[in-house]
């Protein structure tokens, strides 16, 4: 089974999208570790030598943030963000939509469920 950045890969899975099993990969970025570290984005995980998953690993530790260093980052930018009362930080810390949707109606996916206010 490999092990790569604390994540166990699915072993049934093919490499490229084993990968994204990582918070911090996707697709794309799969694609791109694979043609980097010379493994055929088709292989299954559970056919990946050792010396293969030890060129993805290293890939993954130097090329950026991956897991709980990218988790920590975001947090601590919405904090900052929240910190300095900026307009996106107030929208954050009221748990409304960041990025200018309407709220008149929709939203509720960030709002939560609706309020009754009176009820009969």
């Amino acid at each position: 089974m490999a092990r790569i950045a604390g994540v166990d890969l699915p072993i049934g899975k093919r490499v490229q999208i084993g990968l994204t099993y990582i918070y911090g990969i996707g697709r794309s970025r799969a694609t791109k570790i694979c043609q980097e570290a010379r493994v055929e984005a088709g292989t299954k995980v559970k056919d990946l030598t050792e010396d293969e998953v030890v060129r993805i690993r290293n890939i993954i530790q130097r090329d950026g943030m991956v897991e709980g260093d990218l988790r920590k980052a975001i947090s601590m930018d919405i904090k900052r963000l929240m910190e300095i009362g900026c307009y996106r930080g107030l929208r954050h810390r009221r748990g409304l939509p960041v990025r200018g949707q309407r709220t008149h109606t929709n939203a509720r996916t960030r709002k939560g469920p609706r309020r009754i206010i009176g009820k009969k």
